[in-house]
């Protein structure tokens, strides 16, 4: 089964409000740890990131006496904020990180309400599985569950990620399905095919063909 965002995000995200001043907004990332936090509207929708950059591009490029008032969160994050849908699978975190240079992403729910955050690290959990464990996952729920072959006839094995397959299969159809099922399981890094069939079904006759 796919690992999606909900399994593997921190689900106790420090936030603030459009509303939360300056000082307030370094003090919570100083408090907890963190470089850079949501901020969200008065209805728990992520409206923004404001991060350790934002806060040290404004007092850069400050000049003179401070501008009245209190500049707050609505005025220093990164707005709209990119956000990811909390049943989104794992690898679309990883690629709205890398396409938006982000080391994390507040995750939402279908109402647009803050669920939780994803960073980086939490995706590398992933694919650092044990060979074992990816070997289980193949054999259960994609030979058994999904294709239901009998995995007598078939070898999986798993190797710092890399998945060889071997063994017989009577279509040739099921052979590229149980490949590219596998290719698809997370952790896996590649796929080896030595898998034979007894039928090709795949033409448009469906002639036997001995591989």
């Amino acid at each position: 089964m796919r690992v999606t965002v909900k399994d593997v995000m921190t689900r106790r995200v420090v936030s603030v409000t459009e509303g939360t001043c300056f000082k307030d907004i370094a003090e919570t990332l100083l408090e907890h740890g963190v470089s850079a936090v949501p901020v969200l509207d008065g209805d728990g929708h992520v409206v923004g990131v404001v991060s350790e950059a934002d806060l040290v591009r404004r007092e850069r490029f400050r000049t003179g006496s401070p501008r009245p008032g209190r500049e707050t969160a609505r005025d220093l994050m990164s707005a709209p904020a990119v956000t990811v849908p909390v049943d989104a699978p794992v690898v679309t975190a990883g690629r709205l990180m890398e396409h938006h240079g982000v080391k994390r992403l507040p995750v939402t729910d279908g109402h647009g309400h803050l669920a939780g955050i994803v960073s980086r690290c939490d995706l590398l959990k992933v694919f650092a599985r044990s060979d074992d464990d990816i070997a289980r996952e193949i054999r259960r729920d994609v030979l058994s569950r999904s294709l239901w072959m009998d995995t007598s006839r078939i070898r999986v094995v798993v190797a710092d990620g890399v998945v060889t397959l071997s063994g017989r299969m009577t279509l040739r159809k099921d052979v590229r399905l149980a490949v590219r099922m596998t290719g698809q399981v997370d952790g896996v890094v590649d796929v080896v095919d030595e898998l034979t069939w007894d039928r090709d079904n795949t033409g448009p006759e469906g002639r036997p063909e001995e591989r």
